[in-house]
């Protein structure tokens, strides 16, 4: 028998806003486990105290956002349609039922006019992560870092090419003093000096619709203009402790160690471990972790070769002798040090012809094997003995349970994989809530968890008193 119900809605009931909102609901765990009072401090010098307009409250005006962010309403008239509707988002805004909801426009107008030059997603995103640190979720010994892109809000046929200048990485002065004493060591005279010359260009790809965003081509990767966003995370409870973006022509490896050091200042962060995949795996990047007296858990690659063709791991190198050892114990002594910062190893030519696994080690046109060696090749070999270790294996697996874990959340849940705005600065603020609100989650939730099964364990004991 169905019941059809012909009731029409519009009979006076008497409610209390609070008892609609379920006590699991998530907004009910962030509000009371999130103090966000800290917004109106980090606010307070954009708005005028005497004078003007009633303003929104701010606090109110980020929770707003935060709700898109939370559940993926990338627009913003479509957050205040949904705001007007929903009785949680009403209960978490501090909204009665028949209260007008802001418009809009109201959040538009403060980000272009009030917050357009100022660091108020940053100091959000910071004060969160700070929290986090307050309840004992973060250790901050071990930290994962990754990049992944974001498809910009622009076509990506509407272009136009640019010659910049190229620009050049900051380490090469300390790379051609490196060089210098490499090759002073081994008797050799320091390289001439390149005459200063023009700079040299290269041509780029433009947007036209959003010249901030970079043309990307990488294998496995569209093509397109994006946005890089590199993050960082803890081990612990997987909180992200740092977001960086910047145009999607970049290098993953570019930012890395500026942003580690960053957070090592800001969070006073005593890391003991880094876990990275192999785009990390340079020898600038693991000398710089190594100086930092972190110990890098980062992938290898093998490198380009022949295949069947001995690669370069089957070579050793004898630190004593400075050589190399090949598969058929025959040396490898130094030849040079090239401008790019390569030492190169060389075996006699008599010797790699009668050698009984040339046909394994050498290709058609070569005469004799050579080993390239960089200066700064012993910080490799530092990631690589610990990746081999068991240590190092288990740091390493959590990489994809912690940074990937991350991301993925991101794009699903949050509306991470296209840009809602243009330009850079639009953009970061994207990435800081996105980060901002995933920390949230993850804190409301954990906290709820642990206070009711200390609950549960006060009840149990006063059970047996």
């Amino acid at each position: 028998m169905i019941n059809e119900r012909k009731t029409v809605q519009n009979q006076m009931e008497v409610v209390i806003l609070e008892n609609l909102v379920p006590q699991d609901h998530l907004l009910r765990l962030i509000d009371k486990y999130i103090d966000f009072s800290f917004i109106r401090e980090a606010t307070k010098d954009l708005y005028c105290l005497d004078n003007g307009r009633p303003a929104i409250d701010p606090v109110m005006l980020f929770k707003m956002l935060f709700i898109g962010y939370l559940f993926g309403i990338r627009s913003e008239r479509q957050l205040i349609k949904e705001v007007e509707v929903n009785v949680a988002y009403r209960w978490f805004l501090g909204l009665s039922l028949t209260e007008k909801v802001p418009n809009a426009s109201t959040i538009s107008q403060n980000r272009r006019r009030r917050f357009r030059n100022s660091n108020v997603a940053q100091q959000i995103f910071d004060n969160i992560v700070q929290q986090a640190i307050s309840h004992n979720m973060v250790s901050g010994k071990v930290l994962y870092s990754d990049s992944t892109h974001i498809k910009a809000n622009a076509n990506k046929h509407k272009l136009e090419k640019k010659e910049v200048e190229a620009s050049t990485k900051a380490y090469m002065e300390e790379l051609e003093k490196a060089i210098d004493e490499e090759r002073d060591v081994h008797g050799k005279k320091p390289l001439k000096k390149k005459p200063e010359a023009t700079e040299e260009k290269k041509i780029i790809k433009v947007s036209t619709t959003d010249p901030d965003s970079g043309y990307m081509l990488r294998d496995g990767k569209p093509n397109g203009f994006h946005y890089l966003d590199h993050r960082t995370v803890d081990i612990k409870y997987n909180i992200i402790t740092d977001v960086h973006v910047t145009a999607g022509n970049i290098n993953d490896v570019d930012p890395y160690l500026d942003r580690l050091d960053e957070q090592i200042k800001k969070f006073n962060f005593q890391v003991k471990y880094v876990g990275l995949d192999a785009g990390f795996f340079t020898n600038p990047v693991c000398k710089g972790i190594v100086e930092r007296h972190i110990t890098p858990a980062v992938a290898y690659r093998l490198g380009p070769h022949a295949k069947g063709k001995f690669t370069k791991t089957k070579f050793i190198y004898d630190i004593e002798k400075d050589c190399y050892i090949c598969p058929n114990n025959c040396k490898l002594k130094y030849k040079t040090t090239t401008r790019q910062g390569y030492s190169e190893y060389v075996c006699n030519e008599e010797i790699c012809n009668e050698c009984p696994k040339r046909a394994n080690c050498l290709s058609e046109k070569m005469k004799f094997r050579t080993i390239r060696r960089h200066v700064w090749e012993k910080y490799k070999e530092i990631s690589v003995l610990f990746l081999k270790t068991e240590k190092g294996k288990g740091i390493y697996k959590k990489r994809k349970e912690t940074i990937e874990r991350s991301f993925a959340d991101s794009k699903n849940l949050h509306g991470l994989r296209y840009c809602r705005f243009r330009g850079i600065k639009n953009v970061s603020e994207q990435c800081l809530f996105t980060a901002a609100v995933q920390n949230m989650k993850k804190i409301a939730r954990k906290l709820s968890l642990y206070f009711l099964g200390a609950k549960l364990l006060n009840s149990i004991n006063f059970a047996f008193l």
